[in-house]
């Protein structure tokens, strides 16, 4: 099992009789150009956007139970989606490919992993010829991360930390690059991390999680892994389930933790992970590779 958003959560990784990690990657040769998480004007994205001009494979065996391409009565309407497919893949567990150029498939259609069911394109709100996956799990109502599924493609590039603010109750702003004497209190800890790109002309991604820590106990954590919607409003996990327009305020940074520092000398760490992998044990979760933030501070 893997904790998730704070519970243990073996139905993602376990679904159709598969264990976990063994999702297909979708098309040979794809590039992700932005992946869950990752905010688009203080929005975050609920799935993965690919550049490709190949096919596209499903990620696991189901039935396509929604098809909309240019022959589709609904196509006559402005999608951001574009020409999209959903596979159910049972347990409640869906995939949704969209913004292809063709699809390769109809509704009823029984598929297996790696079935050919779309071509990679421009459609729907698309800028370059690709397509984009998002993971929907409706028996809990939210999106997944398709990296939690998804392992064909070790991802082993090391975050990077730009900055560490805190923001006290007053929304004063206090930058960890220039200041290490705070006053006692609560703070928000505002982080911009980041994964670079092989290509510096490619925009960063995502990391997984961030997780605070004050003199080495855990004071908290932000997990990209599930998004749920919850009577309309958009919620992800920091210590509990918060509206994610709270969460990317600062954007491009994210509001990551809350803490309390009492008078004295402390230390905040800031850990950004960026690939998570099955521990030995398969009891819990360990990632890889991570970047930290050490902060040495005099609390008054």
């Amino acid at each position: 099992m893997v904790r998730l958003g704070g519970r243990l959560l073996p139905a993602l990784f376990f679904v159709c009789g598969v264990s976990a990690f063994t999702f297909e990657w979708p098309s040979d040769g794809a590039v992700t150009v932005s992946n869950f998480g990752k905010s688009d004007v203080g929005r975050p994205a609920l799935g993965d956007t690919f550049r490709s001009d190949g096919p596209l494979g499903a990620i696991e065996g189901g039935e396509i139970i929604y098809s909309r391409g240019v022959s589709s009565p609904a196509s006559r309407f402005m999608s951001p989606l574009g020409n999209m497919l959903v596979v159910d893949h049972g347990d409640g567990l869906l995939s949704i490919y969209s913004r292809a150029a063709h699809l390769q498939t109809k509704p009823k259609s029984a598929v297996d992993a790696g079935t050919v069911i779309a071509v990679s394109g421009i459609s729907g709100w698309s800028k370059t010829e690709g397509f984009y996956l998002s993971v929907f799990d409706r028996k809990e109502r939210r999106w997944v991360n398709p990296s939690l599924i998804i392992s064909s493609i070790q991802d082993t590039r090391t975050p990077s930390i730009r900055s560490v603010k805190l923001k006290d109750n007053a929304n004063r702003i206090t930058d960890l690059s220039v200041v290490r004497t705070i006053q006692q209190g609560a703070y928000t800890v505002i982080v911009h991390a980041e994964v670079p790109r092989a290509k510096t002309t490619e925009a960063p991604l995502m990391p997984l999680r961030i997780i605070c820590s004050v003199n080495g106990v855990e004071a908290g954590y932000l997990a990209f892994e599930t998004f749920s919607a919850r009577d309309g409003v958009l919620m992800m996990f920091r210590n509990g389930l918060v509206p994610t327009s709270q969460i990317y305020a600062s954007d491009p940074a994210v509001e990551a933790c809350e803490v309390f520092f009492n008078r004295g000398q402390v230390t905040l760490e800031v850990i950004v992970q960026n690939n998570m992998v099955l521990a030995a044990s398969d009891t819990e979760a360990a990632a890889l590779p991570s970047r930290s933030a050490v902060y040495r501070l005099s609390v008054e």
